[in-house]
């Protein structure tokens, strides 16, 4: 095994990891979820230019006869930026207490103001920096406002 395989096999490791946290265990976590708001894809490009680079270097692999782990490895490393960058949606999770964003519990303590600005983007500002909220449907807006308005 190389030095590459393992690295592979840690990056593998890696975003399996995530991908089960970010689908299953965030869920469980900070109590029951009261709503689950899906939010725009981004960052399309770069999953397109990040699989097609591991494209190359499957061809690169398989024309240089290299070793088969590196090839189920390459596939598999593919199979799973394809899944977290175009299958998945990334998610906001609200919560009794707070609020999942980007992977982060935030409580709703830290919140000092909410806007909406024209094209859609609910913006929450906490103590030192903004969260650009991007939502896939406007109706979540609504549903967000309902529960917020609950809280206080």
């Amino acid at each position: 095994m190389s030095v590459t395989d393992i690295a592979l096999i840690i990056f593998i490791l890696l975003l399996l990891a995530y991908a089960i946290y970010d689908e299953f265990i965030m869920d469980k976590r900070q109590g029951k979820t009261q709503l689950r708001v899906n939010l725009q894809r981004r960052n399309k490009i770069d999953a397109v230019i990040f699989i097609g680079l591991l494209i190359i270097l499957l061809y690169n692999n398989i024309t240089a006869h290299g070793s088969l782990l590196t090839t189920y490895l390459l596939i598999s490393l593919g199979l799973i930026a394809f899944y977290i960058s175009f299958i998945r949606w990334p998610k906001m999770l609200f919560k009794p207490t707070g609020f999942f964003y980007a992977n982060s519990f935030i409580t709703y303590e830290r919140i000092q103001a909410m806007n909406l600005s024209e094209d859609g983007i609910l913006v929450i500002q906490l103590e030192q920096k903004k969260l650009l909220i991007r939502v896939n449907h406007l109706d979540d807006l609504e549903n967000i406002y309902k529960l917020m308005v609950n809280y206080q």
